[in-house]
């Protein structure tokens, strides 16, 4: 669910300022929840400010630059290692432990693809 608009949040704000309505029917006025109007009047109280706060998001990749540096060389020296493999070698390289899964997220993010050495006998 989207965050409601800064126009809407304006609005309430303007008529609680303005009229001393409650919070109940201003909830019901705007179609929005009681529990919303009563937290945004009181981090309007607090602060003064009325803008959401930011939603969700990624969390941050565990390999900075410098390590996946690291990583993609890695994969070019040991072309046919498996991503538990490739994640042993790059925790010796740089101390960072990360799993096979995330090992296969960043390849898949890079493009770039592990060619298996076939032994046939």
């Amino acid at each position: 669910m989207r965050p409601y608009s800064i126009d809407l949040r304006n609005k309430i704000i303007e008529i609680w300022k303005k009229e001393k309505i409650s919070i109940r029917k201003l909830a019901q006025h705007f179609g929005v929840s009681k529990s919303f109007i009563q937290k945004l009047i009181k981090k309007y109280k607090e602060t003064g400010d009325i803008r959401p706060l930011p939603q969700g998001g990624r969390p941050p990749c565990k390999l900075n630059s410098e390590q996946l540096i690291i990583l993609i060389e890695l994969m070019e020296k040991n072309n046919d290692a498996t991503f538990e493999e490739l994640s042993e070698l790059l925790e010796k390289a740089t101390g960072v432990k990360v799993g096979k899964s995330t090992i296969g997220r960043i390849s898949q993010k890079l493009n770039y693809s592990l060619k298996k050495n076939l032994i046939c006998s």
